[in-house]
């Protein structure tokens, strides 16, 4: 059997290019790109009226992997406020692309304060409150679920 040599795959491992992450693509998990790092969520998904209008209140707490994301057909302006929200929360505003858009940081819990998007968004990641800046997510990071649709390529659910 002839042996190959340490050169030949170095060769084939050039042709074939970097090697690149697939995306995560379960409904129940989130992952947010912020340069070379990932930060996965596993979530609840709300995408009903119902869902979307009890979100996360009344919960005492949530463990720090796991969020709530609030999936909207079709994409649309969105305020969220912290009635009967006993956890402090980031809301994190996704457009279809699966860029984000804005954060709001509401440490201000039971409150009737809106908060909003600053134009129409497919989706809203609520995390526990200070999570975005610990991990440096902000406007323009990436975030793959199969919700985004209109991400780009190499971000991109298979439908």
């Amino acid at each position: 059997m002839p042996r190959s040599s340490p050169t030949a795959f170095a060769v084939i491992a050039l042709l074939a290019g970097p090697a690149q992450a697939e995306p995560v693509c379960d409904p129940g998990r989130i992952e947010i790109l912020v340069g070379e790092d990932r930060h996965r969520f596993s979530i609840e998904v709300a995408d009903d009226p119902a869902e979307q209008a009890r979100g996360l209140m009344f919960r005492p707490a949530l463990p720090t992997d796991a969020g709530m994301l609030f999936i909207f057909e079709p994409p649309r302006p969105a305020h969220f406020w912290m009635r009967n929200t006993m956890i402090p929360l980031d809301m994190v505003f996704i457009d279809d692309a699966g860029h984000i858009e804005s954060i709001a940081e509401r440490r201000d819990t039971f409150s009737d304060r809106t908060s909003s998007s600053q134009g129409p968004v497919r989706a809203v990641l609520e995390i526990n409150g200070g999570l975005a800046r610990q991990f440096g997510i902000g406007p323009g990071a990436q975030a793959i679920h199969p919700a985004f649709r209109a991400a780009p390529e190499p971000h991109r659910c298979a439908e």
